[in-house]
Formats: structure tokens, C-alpha cells, sequence
């Protein structure tokens, strides 16, 4: 609302061009507090007030713009059923979309920050009782232990005191759930945490029934966390059983089209782009590469195990073109650079096996350009893990995961170090990417990708 009467006295009172339909300003602002129940619906509707969505900053700016766009929507439609006019000017819905965009952001920024600092003096504090002596426990003590920036007051831990008192020294540990309720007041308890499966089912439902009975929160930890790492939902099997289905990846359905779409348009508009750059490298190489082909080829694996041809411009000697790392270093008689090569995440001040302008592509990344043949083919994704050869991928134990998706030509690990991570780190980066996708995460990256190969950060 504040946006939108901001809107009409920009383009009305404070603009000195006359507007096209004269509206008072209290009829102005009537209808939109009269249609803001309704904004506020869609909003719902699109997950904004659930609390999960203060952790995702980018899904929530993104539901943010498509619901300050839809809100718009309804305006306009409502204008048009009441066949009168809405706004004072052509100009006027935009600057209230704009401005109701930023002006959301701002406010939810600052209640966050006002949250933070209402957490620094005890105000909104819950209080959390843990249940169970596992790995998750002390994560989620060592993430918790501060309430003023948390928000989580651990007022206790239910373990076997001779284990547990030595891990929490600075908490209340309880032998047992019971011992715990009859020295806690169950009205200080607001959430309860269950981080292990008793094996004895009468102990289990003690705590979920004194949760329920006492209308605090019940949240349990699965001892088995990869089986829930994933897209998780919730269904009736044969419309009766409730069962969770676990899929390995939020890319399905709607979501590989809409992705396939976006790669083929944004990958022939780059493509077009790149070819100029590509032709200029390709002269250099020709020029200063010394002999070998243009390009470098190499068969590599993308979604389902599918082997494909990956297209680069080749920056290495011609004797060492299409080799594995380790058949090069093996072959140049330096087989101890091979693990040098692998701590500093994948990389080699003045790397040997490369030629003076094949170093220089590598850094400025223009290497990877024909890539975009790929993205158009349909072999690779604008972003996606880093196609990896069979060999690679033999030795990393968590493969299914990273092949449930196509390999992108840049992708989480990329923008978030390069070669400043190592090697495992940007593998869980990959799963995290395979199991978390959405469409905004993508934009994200590809922009993010912009940003770090211009500031050259952790180029090769």
C-alpha cells in the first residue's frame, strides 16, 4: 500500500505532467486497502509467511517478485471488471510494482535485523530440549550455543549422564525424558528435538505424547540422513498408506523442461555472443600453440551415466592432448606433482603440461566456450556439477547422486572458490546443487559466474 500511494504522488501531486485520468487520492488508497486482504492471500498461497522461507534469501526474493507481480495482476483485473480506471497513468502501476518489490525487501530485511537484535536481549527466545546422544546432538549444540544470535535456548539434553555430561559440560543433562519433564517446567519447553530412535517404542511415544499433550513443538532427526538428502515428499501410497518418497534430485517434472528450455534459448544467445571470441582464440592457438589441433575433446559423463564429447579450445602441448592427470604427469616423469595438483584443488602455478597462450585461456576461462556447443546439443546444462571422465568419477562413492542431473559448464563449486577449494569440498557442493536446484538457483550461479571470471577469482 505504501508503495502504490508512493507510486501516485510521484506521477500525480509531484509530477508536473498532467495524468490521463484525474482519481482523488482517498479513492486511490480505499481500493487498495480494500483489495489488500486479498494481495496478502496470494502471498500465502505462495509460502511467504511460512517460516522456512527466512532461511532461503533467494527463493524468498524471487516469490517476493512473482507475488508483488501477480498482486499487480489482480489490480488491473479488477479495474477491468469494474470498468473503471485504476490508475491516474500508464506510469503509475509500474513504479508501484518497483517500488512495492524494494520496498518488501527493505521491510523484511529490517524485521530480521530488528529480530536479531530483540534475540540479543532475551525477547523471542525458544526454548529447546534435545533428546538423544548422537553426532546431530552436538552439531545442532555447537550451532545453537549462542542464543543471542540463534535464537535457541538449550535448556537441557536427555543421554546417558556418564557420555553426555563429558561432551555438554555447560548444559543440564537428564538420565531420562522423565527426569528432564519433572525438573523442567513443560510451559518453558516450546520445541523439542529428538535426535535418536529409542529401540523401545513406549519410550518414543512418551515423547511425542507429552509434546502433543502440552502443545509444544516435535521435531525428530532421522539417524539415517542420507535417506532423507533430497527432494522429500510426503504422499498416500495406493491412497491409503502414508509414505515419503525420496528422490534424489528437485529436478523433475516441470522443473528439467523449464530447464532444458532456458539452456537451449540463453545457450544459443551465448553461443552467438561467444563466437567471435572463439574465432580469435582459435587464431592464437593456430598462431602460438605450437602444432595440434583447435580444440580439445574428451569423453566425459553426464545424467544417467551417459557418455558425451566435450568441446575445448585445446590449451595443452600437443603431446599431452586428451591425457587423464595422471597419464600426463606420468608421462612428463613428475608423478609427484599429481598430488601438489590435487591439494591446491586442481591446479598448478605454471603448469607444464599447458602453452603460453593455453594458460592464458585457462585463466581468463575462455577455454570453455565451446562448451556452449554442448549446452545447445543437449549434452551439458548452463550450470550443473562439473562433467567429470569415467576415472574421476570411478573413485567417488557418492556418483548416483551427481549423475542424477546433466553436468553443467559452470556450477556451485565454480562460483564459490574455483580451484580455492579442494576437491571434496566441490563434490558436496555438486550433491548440495543436485539435491537443492530450483531455477533462481541457476540465474544466481550464472551470474555469480559472470562476476568471477572477471575479477579472475581462483582462475586456473
Amino acid at each position: 500500500v505504501a508503495a502504490f500511494a508512493f507510486a501516485y504522488f510521484l506521477r500525480g501531486p509531484l509530477s508536473k505532467v498532467p495524468v490521463a485520468h484525474p482519481i482523488h487520492g482517498t479513492t486511490y488508497l480505499k481500493l487498495f486497502l480494500v483489495l489488500l486482504p486479498f494481495w496478502i492471500l496470494i502471498f500465502a498461497l505462495m509460502g511467504l509467511y511460512s517460516s522456512y522461507i527466512q532461511e532461503k534469501r533467494f527463493t524468498e526474493a524471487s516469490r517476493l517478485f512473482i507475488g508483488s507481480f501477480i498482486g499487480l495482476a489482480f489490480v488491473t483485473a479488477f479495474a477491468y471488471f469494474d470498468n473503471k480506471p485504476v490508475f491516474p497513468a500508464k506510469l503509475v502501476p509500474v513504479y508501484g510494482f518497483s517500488l512495492a518489490f524494494v520496498f518488501l525487501l527493505a521491510f523484511r530485511n529490517s524485521a530480521r535485523a530488528i529480530r536479531a537484535k530483540l534475540f540479543a536481549y532475551g525477547f523471542g527466545i525458544t526454548n529447546i530440549l534435545l533428546v538423544g546422544n548422537t553426532r546431530f546432538t552436538v552439531d545442532l549444540v555447537e550451532m545453537l550455543h549462542d542464543y543471542k544470535i540463534s535464537g535457541y535456548r538449550i535448556v537441557g539434553v536427555v543421554a546417558d549422564k556418564s557420555q553426555a555430561s563429558k561432551r555438554f559440560p555447560r548444559l543440564k543433562v537428564f538420565d531420562s525424558f522423565s527426569d528432564a519433564v519433572h525438573t523442567l517446567n513443560p510451559s518453558h519447553i516450546h520445541s523439542i528435538v529428538q535426535t535418536e530412535l529409542f529401540a523401545s517404542n513406549e519410550q518414543n511415544n512418551e515423547i511425542l505424547e507429552f509434546a502433543q499433550t502440552h502443545h509444544i513443538s516435535y521435531r525428530f532427526v532421522p539417524g539415517n540422513s542420507e535417506l532423507f538428502a533430497g527432494n522429500i515428499e510426503v504422499e498416500l501410497f495406493r491412497s491409503s498408506v502414508p509414505v515419503i518418497a525420496v528422490h534424489q534430485t528437485a529436478l523433475l517434472g516441470w522443473g528439467r523442461i523449464i530447464k532444458r528450455i532456458f539452456d537451449l534459448v540463453m545457450g544459443t544467445i551465448l553461443l552467438i555472443i561467444a563466437t567471435p571470441f572463439i574465432l580469435v582464440s582459435a587464431l592464437l592457438i593456430i598462431l602460438l600453440g605450437g602444432r595440434g589441433g583447435i580444440f580439445f575433446r574428451q569423453t566425459r559423463l553426464t545424467r544417467f551415466n551417459h557418455p558425451f564429447r566435450v568441446y575445448k579450445l585445446r590449451t595443452a602441448r600437443a603431446e599431452f592432448n586428451g591425457m587423464t592427470h595422471e597419464q600426463a604427469f606420468q608421462k612428463l616423469g613428475r608423478p609427484e606433482l599429481l598430488k601438489t595438483f590435487y591439494e591446491n584443488g586442481e591446479y598448478l602455478p605454471n603448469d607444464p603440461r599447458y602453452t603460453a597462450i593455453g594458460r592464458f585461456l585457462r585463466r581468463s576461462s575462455l577455454d570453455e566456450l565451446p562448451q556452449l556447443i554442448n549446452v545447445v546439443k543437449g549434452d551439458l546444462s548452463l550450470v550443473g556439477p562439473r562433467a567429470l571422465i569415467p576415472q574421476e568419477l570411478s573413485e567417488f562413492e557418492k556418483k548416483h547422486a551427481i549423475l542424477s542431473v546433466k553436468s553443467g559448464i559452470t556450477g556451485l563449486a565454480q562460483v564459490s572458490g574455483r580451484r580455492d577449494i579442494s576437491v571434496d569440498e566441490r563434490r558436496k557442493l555438486d550433491i548440495y546443487y543436485v539435491q537443492n536446484w530450483s531455477l533462481w538457483m541457476d540465474i544466481m550461479i550464472l551470474v555469480k559466474t559472470i562476476r568471477v571470471v572477471f575479477r579472475g577469482e581462483g582462475a586456473a
